[in-house]
């Protein structure tokens, strides 16, 4: 398995386990008669700042997801995962990163990480593209 192909599915399954979190967070609440299952605000907002920062967390994994999915399926078809192979697992670390960190705090400096890892992830999805419009 190439390592794009690792990265994808890592990706997945990492969006997975927050959502997972959120299930688990919300069927808690509702198996303990805290809460009626359809009461819940979308963004988290309504239980604990933690709990709106899971759900953004999960919301910006998603958001993001079809574009990094696009062009690993573009390497992957025109047969260049070379280009993407590379740094495929470190895009997936600073995914994992800004998310965790996202968890984690909204302090300065978490933010300013979080935004770090981010644009790490923004440049090698850019370099990607750049290298495979222009592969001959």
């Amino acid at each position: 398995m190439s390592n794009s192909v690792l990265a994808l599915l890592g990706y997945a399954a990492w969006t997975m386990l927050l959502l997972l979190g959120i299930g688990l967070m919300r069927s808690g609440l509702v198996l303990a008669g805290k809460r009626a299952a359809n009461q819940f605000s979308p963004d988290g907002s309504d239980l604990s700042p933690f709990s709106n920062r899971l759900c953004r967390a999960h919301a910006n994994c998603f958001e993001n997801l079809p574009i990094f999915t696009a062009v690993i399926l573009v390497a992957l078809v025109m047969g260049r995962n070379g280009v993407t192979d590379p740094l495929a697992l470190p895009f997936l670390a600073a995914r994992i990163g800004q998310s965790t960190t996202h968890l984690a705090s909204t302090s300065h400096y978490a933010v300013l990480l979080r935004f770090a890892l981010f644009l790490a992830q923004w440049m090698i999805l850019a370099y990607w593209i750049v290298r495979l419009l222009t592969a001959g």
